[in-house]
């Protein structure tokens, strides 16, 4: 099996898994670490162009587990956490992986973050190496080993 089609499988597989502990996935920690580690995945290489935070955009809104929240209200504070990092994206970074590391104290919801970044970082075909580094700096954020996830 080619390698695209094993990380296409993997992100299938981990959107399903998210799917299946929707109805544990409420909470206001979780919903602000997934917008902060979307925002965090979409500037990666350090800069968000407009296809990007489309695209973005669009998977927050479709994305079956955050339906559990107002989508005009994720959109919110993703934009919110995309300007500190578009700021100053060393301190916007380090302020984004604390707000992440608020979904530390459930292990379920640690995970779903960690899955989110993975989905929102392949959703173009591609997981650069940028966009893994900075979901493997969240693993550690929430106390989570990056081989669990083949980061």
């Amino acid at each position: 099996m080619a390698l695209w089609d094993r990380f296409k499988e993997s992100t299938q597989s981990m959107q399903t898994q998210l799917n299946a502990k929707k109805n544990d996935l409420k909470s206001g920690a979780f919903r602000d670490a997934s917008m902060a580690m979307c925002a965090l995945v979409a500037a990666a290489d350090g800069s968000v162009d407009p296809a990007e935070r489309q695209r973005v955009a669009t998977l927050i809104g479709t994305n079956e587990v955050l339906q559990n929240f107002p989508a005009l209200d994720l959109q919110r504070r993703f934009e919110d956490y995309l300007g500190k990092l578009t700021a100053d994206f060393d301190f916007g970074k380090v302020a984004i992986l604390q707000e992440i590391a608020k979904a530390k104290k459930k292990p379920t919801e640690a995970r779903a973050v960690i899955q989110i970044g993975i989905v929102i970082g392949g959703a173009d075909g591609v997981f650069d190496k940028s966009e893994q580094a900075v979901v493997r700096e969240a693993c550690f954020a929430v106390g989570l080993d990056p081989a669990e996830f083949d980061l």
